[in-house]
């Protein structure tokens, strides 16, 4: 992981070009295809992106989600975000991940939290971008310093604060 680097590519600190990006986009669950595009969810990766990245993000159901979950983390149920990241060389120029945002668990959390499903869609993509950096959120300092990291990310892109 990039986790050494995380203190140079804090936000306040990034460079004013944006890193690389290979981003693709794939709706094995296509209900919010219109609504979430190729270009937000471009907009937002690059918002939350430090390094250069080869990026896939996969909307799935809840079913396709269960079984992923299932099966890399031994958790029988679906979860809103999963973070594969392929790069685990802390020197390596290239971020690689996949990131799965589960529909049917982001629509009923936007629901339940009073969000908009853009909103709480750009959220999880921020978050599992970061993921994809090396951030993490296994300790109470650890997930300080990355929900500060989503709050500034997203107050980039216009969207509120998604912890209050």
């Amino acid at each position: 992981m990039v986790a050494k680097s995380k203190s140079e590519a804090k936000p306040e600190t990034k460079s004013a070009s944006k890193p690389k990006l290979t981003l693709s986009v794939q709706y094995a669950d296509k209900r919010l295809q219109d609504q979430l595009t190729r270009p937000l969810i471009r907009k937002t990766v690059q918002a939350a992106l430090f390094f250069p990245a080869e990026i896939t993000l996969r909307f799935v159901d809840a079913e396709e989600g269960r079984v992923l979950n299932h099966d890399y983390r031994g958790k029988d149920y679906a979860t809103n975000v999963l973070t594969f990241a392929y790069t685990e060389d802390e020197d390596a120029e290239v971020t690689q991940a996949d990131i799965i945002l589960c529909t049917d668990v982001l629509e009923k959390e936007a629901a339940e939290q009073k969000k908009t499903v853009l909103d709480h869609a750009q959220h999880l993509i921020v978050h599992g971008v970061l993921h994809a950096q090396g951030y993490d959120h296994e300790d109470d300092e650890e997930a300080e310093e990355m929900e500060a990291l989503e709050i500034e990310i997203l107050a980039g892109l216009g969207l509120e604060n998604p912890y209050q």
